[in-house]
């Protein structure tokens, strides 16, 4: 047995040896590890003990850096720990003021630093620099009768805010994490116009913003429409102002990537420049044989490039693809190649170490994943594809040739994300390989080069004759979107995976990308294994809302009846424990499979052999509680429902967040928030569940 342990031992040593030159493709995940290991600790760890692991471990490193069994396991952990400092470090220095509690109506003033329009008329306003309340940073939703300022104007005005959000139910996105690493101390609504203080630029400087504020108001001047709005998400990436039904359709057809800049819009950006610039000076003889076009032509695309980057706020799908193209038109402009895998390998360094924040986004993974599943895919058919090229000429081929490798980059780049996108969000678009056969020639040729000539015509006034063109180019993507989303089954909502299911995928899907050798097949493992988990995923029975005000229960074909709630919280919950029922919550009666019965003093939910009572007036409580396994309250339950395995009222919710209770013969299983989100920096330490308001103050206290 030892003996054969050995041999096995030994083939794998070779197997490694001989992928010598794919070892540095798996720093990234070293340090990503360290990125997430950070992330998912429970509380905050002591600021010192990364660094002083990483110390220690980079010293062992070089003592063993005469044996390769020594030295790269501690350069994999050392790589590790210091994805693990760099995450802390951005957390800590994020640090910003906080609104601790809801602040009624109060009066607040500070610098306009990003207007981002909405739909309906109204507009979303970060402010900077704010007096009147505790944060400096906040957020304020503007209605359409309230037009608000300019950026890099100092505004007064009346709001309502609130601390930033917790998730709306258990292992959902929390808005706090975000808005910490954003600085945003609290958000809200202006309960009136802003009044301009002082038109003036900031002394922090708002020059981009105040950018793409007017390049959004000049694109809404030519293309008033849903045109207007996508062409303002191309050229600033900003999308709020595209209309829901639209962003529907997108992703229900898979090209709701076209929405957002990342690696074909600068691809198609740089390559546009790249083409008119060479071209255009390679019809001067005198210029093209005296000097290297090809090097001019590639710094201007680097240079457009970088400006759009800009101008689109850095978002991270895009801070990827310029990184990587970035890297292509240096290796140009120096005479050098490089190799596709190891710039993709760069990118994701910069960004985890100085992004790390965006490890555990959609954002991240669903980018990398596409693009590493692309140069793998290229890496191994590319030979026979350049083949077959070479066989076969003719006009035919050349179409075939084009419309295949078209089919196979939107068929890997969507199988890649597939599993992405069922964690985040709940569905998965069933015809995206045709949807985007049809609408990535269309932005290629009538979307993206009139894109960069309106960037371009803007500093002249004559914008108007790129946008024309561009909303029809875009007219076009979206009728190819309506109509694949209208297909029978575009879309099939499906449930959400366990956290680990997504990283068995991730560790199997990196294993056949970085690797060269069959024994990248390894990693079909991890994919049946993630996939498989699927099978383990139950939706919760119960939800209860961050407020104690709104309830959703499981009904007999799957679908989660909602009691009520604003469209977020219906679409997070619809999204991961849907789908939402369209049956309306009774007020008085049952529900049509006759799980839910209701009157007005609450309603009883029966599943399983148990009972659980959702209670909405103090007075019921002893009537509701009576035989009941399990007690939802909106109100303070106190003393009452001793007899129940698990009680959650409005103090429960107020400590510990939005609740998911699972019900079964063999017991009840309640999850919080709080027990997701745990006692960081971003979130207030979760309080004991059973502690009653009454030890902590008197029973007015108010939470």
């Amino acid at each position: 047995m030892g003996a054969i342990l050995y041999e096995w031992l030994g083939h794998i040593g070779a197997l490694f040896s001989a992928e010598r030159d794919r070892w540095p493709l798996w720093a990234p995940v070293c340090v990503g590890f360290g990125v997430g290991l950070y992330f998912a600790l429970g509380a905050e760890p002591w600021v010192w003990t990364a660094p002083a692991l990483l110390a220690v471990l980079l010293v062992g490193a070089w003592g063993g850096r005469g044996q390769v069994l020594v030295w790269l396991p501690l350069i994999g952990l050392a790589l590790a720990a210091l994805g693990f400092c760099a995450a802390q470090h951005r957390a800590i220095t994020a640090a910003a003021p906080v609104l601790e509690r809801p602040s009624g109506r109060v009066t607040v003033t500070g610098w306009v630093a990003e207007v981002e329009p909405a739909p309906d008329g109204g507009a979303r306003v970060t402010l900077t620099g704010v007096e009147g309340v505790a944060p400096t940073k906040i957020r304020v939703r503007f209605k359409k009768s309230q037009p608000p300022a300019q950026v890099g104007t100092r505004v007064t005005l009346p709001v309502v805010l609130i601390p930033p959000p917790g998730a709306s139910m258990p292992g959902a996105l929390d808005f706090r994490l975000k808005a910490w690493f954003l600085g945003l101390g609290a958000v809200g609504t202006a309960l009136g116009p802003a009044e301009i203080v002082e038109d003036a630029p900031d002394p922090s400087g708002l020059f981009w913003s105040a950018l793409r504020q007017t390049v959004a108001q000049r694109v809404r001047a030519v293309l008033p429409g849903p045109e207007g709005g996508e062409a303002v998400a191309i050229l600033t990436g900003n999308s709020s102002s595209v209309p829901p039904e639209i962003l529907s359709d997108f992703r229900d057809s898979g090209l709701a990537h076209i929405l957002v800049i990342a690696g074909l819009h600068m691809g198609l950006a740089s390559g546009f420049v790249f083409l008119v610039v060479r071209g255009g000076l390679a019809l001067i003889p005198r210029i093209a044989l005296a000097w290297p076009i090809k090097k001019w032509a590639a710094l201007a695309a680097l240079g457009v490039t970088g400006f759009y980057l800009l101008l689109a706020g850095m978002p991270l799908p895009a801070t990827r693809a310029f990184v990587m193209a970035a890297l292509v038109l240096a290796a140009v402009m120096m005479d050098r190649q490089v190799q596709p895998m190891r710039l993709l390998a760069f990118a994701a360094l910069v960004i985890l170490l100085t992004r790390p924040d965006q490890l555990a986004g959609p954002s991240f993974q669903m980018s990398f994943a596409a693009v590493a599943t692309l140069i793998a895919t290229y890496e191994v058919l590319g030979p026979w594809l350049a083949g077959m090229r070479r066989s076969h000429g003719g006009p035919l081929a050349w179409i075939l040739h084009h419309v295949g490798g078209l089919a196979l980059t939107s068929f890997a780049a969507g199988t890649a994300t597939t599993a992405f996108g069922m964690y985040h969000f709940g569905r998965v678009a069933v015809w995206q390989v045709a949807a985007n056969l049809v609408a990535v020639p269309v932005t290629g040729v009538m979307v993206m080069p009139f894109a960069v000539l309106t960037l371009l015509l803007m500093p002249f006034g004559a914008e108007a004759l790129a946008l024309v063109p561009l909303g029809w180019g875009l007219s076009v993507v979206t009728w190819i979107g309506h109509g694949v989303a209208g297909w029978p089954g575009s879309h099939v909502a499906v449930a959400v995976m366990p956290p680990w299911g997504l990283l068995a995928i991730s560790l199997g899907g990196l294993w056949l990308c970085l690797w060269r050798r069959r024994w990248r097949l390894w990693g079909l493992a991890g994919l049946v294994i993630g996939f498989g988990s699927l099978a383990l995923a139950r939706p919760p029975d119960l939800l209860v809302d961050p407020h104690a005000a709104a309830f959703g229960v499981r009904m007999a074909d799957g679908s989660l009846l909602i009691s009520k709630g604003g469209r977020m919280q219906r679409d997070v919950w619809g999204r991961r424990a849907g789908p939402a029922s369209a049956e309306r919550w009774p007020k008085s009666g049952r529900s049509l499979d006759g799980r839910l019965s209701c009157d007005v003093g609450g309603c009883l939910y029966r599943l399983g052999g148990r009972v659980a009572a959702l209670v909405t007036d103090e007075d019921q409580l002893d009537a509701a509680c009576h035989g009941a396994d399990v007690v939802i309250a909106a109100v303070p339950v106190r003393s009452a429902c001793r007899g129940a395995v698990a009680v959650i009222d409005r103090f429960d919710v107020w400590r510990r967040g939005a609740h998911a209770v699972w019900l079964a013969p063999g017991g009840v299983r309640v999850e919080s928030a709080a027990d997701w989100s745990g006692d960081r920096l971003w979130s207030p330490a979760p309080r004991p569940r059973f502690v009653r308001v009454e030890e902590e103050g008197g029973d007015d206290q108010e939470p």
